[in-house]
């Protein structure tokens, strides 16, 4: 059917891939600077030491194109691919069916956990308005007990006792 591009985003009916693998980013800033724990950072060193010996393998097949992540020629992988391991890993870990977008959501949650200031978070995720943070980080029973046990603490607070708001000596 002429003009007709299927039913799944970027894919023609022939399941061709009709958008680049890779694209600019959203935001006007392009590229930000991130930390990296220093565990993940051994990860990557040693997946790039294997991508070292997969370039070697394919030859003139390698196709240079900057990615971390590639098929064994350096090409770029499919994004169906990803979609397909995000399922795998889901179902193997026991947990419930989410999009990969999901992890955002949690990444953004557990950033809030750990006490990262907005600002911070605003630019790890590369958000320009607070409004962000309201609609992917999420409450959790953790930070609700937390917070019930600050307000009680500072309320009930004994006396010159740990957590006492008020000098009596004055």
């Amino acid at each position: 059917m002429a003009g007709s591009a299927g039913r799944k985003p970027g894919f023609c009916a022939h399941r061709v891939l009709t958008r680049p693998a890779a694209d600019e980013t959203k935001s006007r800033a392009r590229r930000r600077v991130i930390g990296i724990p220093e565990a993940l950072l051994g990860i990557l060193r040693e997946h790039h030491a294997e991508q070292a010996h997969e370039r070697e393998r394919a030859g003139q097949l390698w196709q240079a194109g900057g990615s971390v992540f590639t098929a064994p020629t350096g090409a770029p992988i499919n994004p169906n691919a990803d979609y397909h391991e995000w399922k795998r890993l889901l179902l193997a870990a026991g947990l419930r069916d989410g999009r990969l977008h999901d992890a955002r959501h949690t990444a953004a949650t557990v950033l809030l956990l750990l006490g990262v200031p907005e600002r911070a978070v605003m630019g790890l995720m590369g958000w320009s308005t607070t409004a962000m943070a309201a609609r992917y980080q999420h409450i959790t029973e953790p930070i609700r007990r937390d917070v019930a046990a600050r307000v009680g603490g500072l309320i009930w607070a004994e006396p010159n006792g740990p957590g006492a708001a008020v000098d009596q000596a004055n």
